[in-house]
């Protein structure tokens, strides 16, 4: 590259088709929060990548599936209003997994739009290499794509060539971001993800993806001591009664998990304050969506 490039690109991609991983391997640090149940990411994570003549922001879209209720319906709406604005898409899929309905939603989706799309087939350390050109080709069918890249994000393989040609596909600007920063999102939007994704990890399919965590307060201390306060709020009395566990075990755990990922955010101890309450039906109350950030009034 002779010139200064850079520009945004939208990652999209059913879930669990390895955005986050692929995201957090190019960034080298845990911000995509990463868990194998389908709609961890919900707000758009903007990821920054700066090299010393370009510089990517890469737009995390909440997965496109079909909407169940007013949250995935404001997740959906999210996601193809950022198509038309970015300079590139790459669709994600896991080569390992048969071509379905997800994935034609996806690509219904990608018709209305102009914006060039790179088909990221990752997770190739799964299948055997014959198998990756017969998906290529199956692929082809459906879309005109830019580029097809087979990746596999977790091993790092080809994602260096990968990342050439994004930019490549970038017009000349400005850094728009200063390079120690790489994600625009305030850290308490990250501590809530860190939170989220423990609960997520050690409730597996106790709980729904029915709950949403809430930074109450955050507050310096003497001695390089942050206190934080955060609540999980989750629907049903049941719920409240597995995240927190017998004698508290299960909440106690979480809390330590947790409170290890954000003090290495923070760079400084953290005193974890976490609890618990029931919101009964918080997905379709359209108040509560609006105060977690998750409504599309400005």
């Amino acid at each position: 590259m002779d010139s200064h490039r850079s520009g945004f690109v939208a990652l999209i991609g059913r879930p669990n088709a390895g955005k986050s991983t692929f995201l957090n391997q190019v960034l080298g640090q845990k911000i995509a929060i990463m868990s194998d149940k389908p709609q961890t990411t919900r707000n758009k994570i903007q990821a920054v990548h700066t090299e010393a003549d370009g510089q990517i922001i890469f737009v995390d879209t909440p997965g496109i599936h079909k909407p169940k209720h007013q949250l995935g319906e404001f997740m959906v709406n999210t996601a193809l209003e950022t198509l038309s604005e970015v300079d590139l898409i790459m669709l994600f899929i896991d080569v390992s997994e048969p071509f379905g309905r997800g994935e034609q939603f996806i690509l219904d989706a990608l018709r209305s739009v102009q914006t060039p799309v790179f088909l990221i087939m990752n997770k190739i350390d799964k299948i055997h290499p014959d198998r990756i050109l017969e998906r290529i080709e199956e692929y082809r069918h459906y879309h005109t794509f830019a580029e097809i890249f087979p990746i596999s994000a977790v091993r790092n393989q080809n994602v260096d060539p990968l990342m050439s040609h994004i930019y490549e596909y970038l017009p000349e600007g400005p850094q728009y971001y200063p390079e120690d920063e790489i994600t625009d999102h305030p850290e308490r939007f990250i501590m809530a993800e860190l939170i989220r994704e423990k609960v997520l990890w050690h409730t597996r399919d106790e709980i729904p993806h029915s709950i949403a965590v809430i930074i109450d307060d955050v507050r310096e201390e003497e001695q390089r001591k942050t206190y934080v306060q955060a609540t999980v709020v989750v629907e049903r009395q049941s719920q409240k009664g597995i995240i927190i566990g017998r004698n508290g075990a299960m909440l106690k755990t979480i809390g330590q998990q947790a409170r290890t990922d954000i003090r290495t955010l923070l760079g400084t101890d953290v005193y974890l304050d976490l609890w618990v309450k029931v919101q009964k039906d918080w997905r379709n109350k359209a108040r509560f969506l609006e105060e977690q950030g998750y409504s599309d009034k400005e």
